[in-house]
C-alpha cells in the first residue's frame, strides 16, 4: 500500500490539518536543495540540474561522508515506469563519474546556485561538512538512488521494493504539504527504512542470508581512532541518523570497523549497549573512570544533557585486532555503507568479511 500521512491538532480538541496540493514540484526541489537534511542529513548537495553526457538533466546530486553519490530525482508528472527508468538511467551515468568530473559538477553548482561559496573547492566544502581535515582518496565507490514524490502510488512502491530486494540501492521518499491557518507544514515518510541495508528487505531473494557479522562505519581521523583503541569504543553522533543504528548492537556481536574512504581498521566484540558520551566509562588499573573526565577529544563532543538528539553515543567493545589508519585495509569490491551500523546481506559483504578474516588473521 502507498504511504498515507495525516496530521491533527490536539491543543483544541482533535482537529484535522488539511492536506494542500503542492503547486509544483519545483518548490519541493527548492526546499530540498536549500536543506538536504529534510531528505537525509548524511548528504551534501553538490549539483542541481546536472547535465548528463546524453543531454538529460538529473534534479539533484549529493554526496555522503564516505564519498558515495546520491541521485535525488523528483517524480513530477511521470508514470512509475518512466521515473524508475529515468533514475536507473541516471545511475548508469553517475556510476562512471571520476573525481575530477565530480569536482567540475560542484564548481558549476556553486557558480549557478551558491555564489556565496564561489571559490570554495569540493575538497574544502566536503571537509567542512563532514568534519574532516583531509579529503578522501576515493569518491563514488557506490551510489544510491532516491525518488522524491508528493504522492506515492502502488506501482512505484512495488517497483522500488522489487529493485531494492535484488540489491539495487534505491528508495523513495514521500512529502506532503499541510496548511493550518497561515502556517504550512511539510511531512516526510520513507518507503523503506533508510538506515537498513537495501538487501535487508523482507522481499529479498531467499538465498540472501546475513552472515552474522556487523558492519560499522567510524568517521574519524587518526587521533580519534587512537582514542577508540585506547578506551575501547565505537561511536556515532551529530544526529539520530548517525547514532540510532548503534542500538542494533548487543554484547557478543562482532563488528568490522571501516573508516569511510580509508579502509577497515579493526574487528571487535561488543561488550555493552549504546550510551551517551556523558555516561561512557572505562577501566583504568582496576578503577572505573568516565571518559568525560579525560582529555580525549571525543569527551568534548555534544553531551546528552546538551542535546539528546545530537549527542555523541558510544558502544563499548573489546578489540580483537586493529591496525593504524595508515595501514587500513582496502580492496576493490569491499562493502561500504553510509550508516554507522548495518547488517548487510549482500554478496559483497560476504566477500568482504572473508577477505578481512584473512587479512586480520581472525577465525
Amino acid at each position: 500500500m502507498p504511504v498515507e500521512l495525516g496530521v491533527w491538532r490536539v491543543d483544541q480538541g482533535l482537529q484535522a490539518v488539511l492536506h494542500q496540493p503542492m503547486a509544483n514540484e519545483k518548490k519541493l526541489e527548492d526546499l530540498i536543495e536549500a536543506n538536504i537534511a529534510v531528505v537525509a542529513p548524511h548528504l551534501m548537495v553538490i549539483g542541481r540540474q546536472v547535465q548528463t553526457s546524453y543531454g538529460k538533466y538529473l534534479d539533484l546530486l549529493a554526496i555522503d561522508r564516505a564519498g558515495n553519490l546520491a541521485i535525488i530525482e523528483l517524480k513530477r508528472d511521470m508514470t512509475p515506469r518512466d521515473v524508475v527508468a529515468q533514475v536507473l538511467d541516471y545511475g548508469s551515468w553517475v556510476m562512471g563519474l571520476q573525481s575530477e568530473q565530480i569536482a567540475t559538477i560542484w564548481g558549476n553548482y556553486v557558480d549557478k546556485y551558491r555564489p556565496a561559496d564561489k571559490g570554495m573547492s569540493l575538497d574544502q566544502a566536503f571537509c567542512k561538512k563532514f568534519g574532516l581535515s583531509v579529503m578522501l582518496d576515493e569518491l563514488n565507490a557506490e551510489h544510491e538512488l532516491i525518488i522524491v514524490a508528493s504522492a506515492l502510488d502502488d506501482s512505484t512502491e512495488r517497483i522500488v521494493g522489487y529493485l531494492a530486494a535484488y540489491g539495487i540501492n534505491i528508495n523513495a521518499v514521500f512529502f506532503r504539504l499541510f496548511k493550518d491557518g497561515d502556517r504550512e507544514y511539510l511531512t516526510r515518510a520513507w518507503l523503506r527504512d533508510p538506515t537498513e541495508d537495501a538487501s535487508d528487505s523482507p522481499d529479498a531473494p531467499s538465498n540472501n542470508h546475513w552472515n552474522g557479522e556487523y558492519y560499522v562505519s567510524f568517521a574519524c581521523e587518526s587521533a580519534g581512532w587512537e582514542e577508540a583503541k585506547k578506551y575501547g569504543f565505537i561511536a556515532g553522533g551529530g544526529g539520530t541518523w548517525y547514532s540510532n543504528t548503534l542500538q542494533m548492537l548487543s554484547p557478543g556481536n562482532r563488528v568490522w570497523v571501516n573508516v569511510p574512504g580509508t579502509g577497515y581498521v579493526g574487528v571487535a566484540e561488543v561488550t555493552g549497549v549504546r550510551v551517551p558520551v556523558d555516561d561512557f566509562t572505562f577501566a583504568d588499573g582496576g578503577v572505573t573512570k568516565k571518559i568525560t573526565d579525560t582529555d580525549a577529544v571525543i569527551a568534548t563532543r555534544t553531551k546528552y544533557a546538551e542535546s539528546p538528539e545530537n549527542a555523541e553515543y558510544l558502544v563499548p567493545v573489546k578489540w580483537i585486532k586493529t591496525v593504524p589508519i595508515a595501514n587500513a585495509i582496502k580492496e576493490k569490491g569491499f562493502f561500504g555503507n553510509q550508516n554507522t551500523v548495518a547488517r548487510p546481506t549482500s554478496p559483497k559483504w560476504v566477500h568482504t568479511v572473508a577477505r578481512l578474516k584473512e587479512r586480520f588473521s581472525v577465525e
